[in-house]
């Protein structure tokens, strides 16, 4: 396909109901360009289904769940012009869901749990495709395990980047010549077909990719806000949206707890200088945010952002003031176990790292495996209750009076760990979980109001 290709991605709030998935047709049937739409589970769906994959339920309470999924499901269902087009898939889709939701080994199996929380996108996509169906001839519901190739690392997977490639040329693109191709974010398929999932956002994260693997010019995160804003506008509602950010600053802030971005998306854009988008679905019309290489201006602060659920991890021997290789040891056990480290600091017999550790997620087990590995070799002490707040920005090392008007925003707080100067664009500060909301807030004022 020589013509300019854009994928669109759509958030749960998006496709929540037929009225806001009709909105979502109106958006990729008024851009010739956008060929790939990738759709996220209905908004409530995939918080059911985590319930039902991490928490053990008796029969009756799990059919009273699934008749919540599919309560929201056929909601949408009755809505279509030809229901009857979808009905019988869809009641495939409810009747695998429910097999899986009362499989007695769910809570305890990894591949059973992807296999259930896939259900909400493999649903979302079918309906969609009939909502865009009824504007449009040309549309197929394309099962994307087909093509987004994953190790086995069930619950968050790694994408095999050259197989993507590979796969999306040979299967994807032949589609997208004649048809517009609606598919599931989220999901993925092992070497074995085995189900997988990308974790937590990985909705945008597959947007990313296949938009990598197809070369495409534009990549659209389509949400519930207007673009990437200051700060979250629910903590600070003076925030306001900004109408560009580079790539790194977008990186920063993914990583550090931005919620509109996954921090994954940010890397197949970089790799292939793939401009991200990001709007909201309900009012297309207000614009958003352009996510490029390079932007036209590059403020000293950007945006400030909050991460919560952390915890700080202090190890300490006695030996280390003369071990050579200590280090090396510590963050050799945290590589073993995939996780990553965000703050560091480090004194003569110790060393503070903080790491995510948000409820049911595979990095809450990680951490577990982690620390008991790292008792065999010293001593560990786990502090938790904290909330990593970074304000983003660019040549903060280096501009003069960046970090002492910071400084004083945070004066009269406890800060636990301060990170500054490994990179010009971002300050990170762990403060207690209690004090977070009034210091994003006293920052805010401070740098953008």
């Amino acid at each position: 396909m020589t013509q300019a290709l854009t994928i669109a991605k759509f958030g749960g709030t998006s496709v929540a109901t037929y009225e806001a998935m009709q909105k979502c047709a109106r958006i990729v049937l008024a851009n010739e360009a956008t060929r790939i739409v990738v759709v996220s589970a209905s908004a409530g769906v995939t918080n059911h289904l985590v319930s039902l994959a991490h928490t053990p339920m008796t029969q009756q309470q799990t059919l009273e769940v699934c008749q919540a999924v599919e309560d929201i499901e056929n909601a949408i269902l009755t809505q279509l012009t030809h229901p009857e087009t979808v009905k019988a898939k869809l009641d495939d889709l409810l009747a695998e869901m429910r097999d899986l939701a009362l499989h007695e080994e769910v809570v305890h199996r990894d591949d059973l749990k992807d296999q259930l929380l896939s259900m909400g996108e493999r649903m979302s996509s079918l309906l969609f495709s009939a909502v865009v169906g009824e504007q449009h001839e040309h549309v197929i519901n394309f099962d994307v395990r087909k093509v987004l190739r994953t190790d086995s690392e069930f619950g968050e997977a790694t994408p095999q980047i050259e197989k993507i490639e590979e796969l999306a040329g040979s299967l994807l693109r032949p589609e997208i010549e004649h048809s517009m191709v609606i598919t599931q974010g989220f999901v993925g398929a092992d070497e074995q077909g085995r189900t997988t999932t990308l974790g937590r956002g990985g909705s945008d994260f597959t947007a990313a990719l296949l938009a990598e693997a197809l070369r495409a010019q534009v990549c659209e995160i389509w949400t519930d806000v207007t673009g990437v804003y200051t700060t979250d506008p629910r903590i600070a509602p003076n925030a306001h949206p900004l109408p560009e950010l580079s790539f790194e600053e977008a990186a920063e802030m993914a990583t550090f707890g931005a919620k509109v971005l996954h921090p994954a998306t940010m890397e197949p854009a970089l790799r292939q200088d793939i401009k991200v988008f990001v709007g909201s679905s309900k009012e297309p019309e207000k614009g958003g945010t352009w996510i490029m290489r390079n932007c036209e201006h590059e403020p000293s602060y950007r945006a400030i952002t909050r991460r919560k659920e952390q915890v700080m991890v202090t190890v300490k021997t006695p030996q280390m003031m003369y071990a050579q290789g200590f280090l090396q040891q510590v963050f050799g056990i945290i590589a073993k176990h995939r996780l990553s480290v965000d703050l560091v600091t480090t004194s003569e017999i110790s060393v503070s790292f903080t790491l995510d550790n948000p409820a049911n997620s595979v990095a809450q087990r990680l951490n577990k495996e982690t620390i008991a590995e790292l008792e065999t070799i010293c001593d560990v002490k786990v502090e938790s209750g904290f909330d990593l707040v970074t304000v983003v920005g660019n040549h903060m090392q280096s501009a003069k009076g960046v970090s002492s008007k910071i400084f004083a925003a945070v004066a009269d707080y406890n800060l636990r760990m301060i990170c500054f100067g490994a990179n010009p664009h971002n300050m990170s500060f762990l403060v207690n979980e209690s004090d977070s909301t009034e210091i994003v807030q006293g920052l805010h004022k401070s740098l953008f109001e």
